[in-house]
């Protein structure tokens, strides 16, 4: 394993991928250290009173670790769009009691200034951005305080950006991972090539060395991506059902059943671009969701957190890569550890 992860004492390159809204946890970011590896805690949805007490979680535990951090790239939403898509989705609501029609949309940038001010005060030895580039000012002072500085990106054009902006290493990223897409032009859908084809792109362009994303789920995958040229592989769909994921039941219960045997990207349930596991909902409101970030992400939030509650798959985002089926109900330490039996 190339520098600078083996700087931080990694012996298994394979990392633990942050997963925001619950699935990753600080038991999952320890055990995928534990296992030789590394793990990030997802900033994302969390005030930063709770990141803080996270952090303090992992480092009590005396191993390496990273935290991710949505960069501000919003796209607002077309406020006639939103009141369209709002009425558009109020039969699923209906049911939970819920009006998802009464409210205006909601622009935040997820409490940015305040994450950066943490981090800094209180460094990390791995702070990794998805979604935006960081201004170099602020990649200049992490940098300076002692992080390792990642950039998740899905294209040649966004690793040359994420490189003279600071970075020192990047998540490349291909359009089979679960969830949200990193992409920074998020009013265009992903372009799908294979994971070890957008390696060689990104490395004509960059000297910097490559974590792979997107879709890894078996040892045959892990080896391929590092053949491509990565130094490490970061795996988070094949993480799910883990003992230390923090995912909710009605997700498990998905990514289990074998009739689920689609994903789809989507902007049904944040107004963003992301994998899952095909339901009722993508199916009814995938055409239609409008581009809006974080906007669609808030309209629908009380709906999938009541689904959730109710074990209602159907209303549900199940964040799932293409290679979900290899999820397994088992200790994260031991899947990590047979990702790299190949290499």
């Amino acid at each position: 394993m190339g520098s600078p992860l083996s700087d931080l004492g990694l012996t298994v390159p394979v990392l633990a991928a942050p997963m925001a809204g619950g699935a990753g946890t600080p038991a999952l970011v320890t055990a995928a250290a534990r296992a030789g590896g590394l793990g990030f805690l997802a900033a994302g949805y969390k005030t930063p009173e709770v990141l803080a007490g996270q952090i303090a979680a992992v480092r009590a535990e005396g191993v390496p670790f990273g935290v991710n951090v949505f960069a501000p790239n919003p796209v607002p939403v077309d406020a006639e769009a939103y009141r369209r898509y709002a009425r558009a989705i109020q039969p699923e609501a209906e049911p939970y009691g819920l009006d998802l029609t009464a409210g205006e949309p909601v622009e935040d940038d997820d409490h940015w200034r305040d994450k950066i001010d943490l981090l800094l005060a209180d460094p990390v030895p791995v702070v990794s951005f998805t979604f935006g580039v960081p201004e170099p000012a602020v990649v200049a002072a992490l940098r300076a305080a002692g992080s390792l500085v990642a950039q998740t990106v899905t294209s040649a054009e966004e690793s040359r950006r994420a490189e003279e902006a600071g970075a020192g290493l990047l998540f490349v990223q291909c359009s089979a991972a679960g969830a949200h897409s990193g992409t920074l032009t998020p009013e265009r859908l992903p372009e799908e090539i294979p994971l070890t084809e957008l390696i060689s792109r990104v490395r004509q362009v960059t000297g910097l060395p490559l974590v792979a994303a997107g879709g890894l789920a078996t040892p045959d995958d892990v080896a391929e991506a590092l053949r491509a040229g990565a130094v490490a592989a970061m795996v988070g769909t094949v993480l799910l059902r883990t003992d230390e994921s923090g995912a909710s039941e009605p997700h498990r219960a998905a990514l289990a059943d074998p009739s689920r045997d689609r994903t789809v990207v989507t902007r049904a349930f944040t107004g963003r671009p992301a994998r899952g596991l095909r339901n009722r909902f993508t199916d009814r409101h995938g055409d239609d969701a409008p581009s809006g970030y974080p906007a669609v992400h808030h309209l629908t939030s009380p709906l999938r957190k009541a689904a959730a509650a109710a074990n209602d798959q159907e209303a549900l985002h199940l964040w799932a890569g293409t290679g979900h089926r290899h999820a397994t109900a088992e200790p994260a330490a031991r899947i990590l550890t047979r990702l790299a039996e190949k290499l």
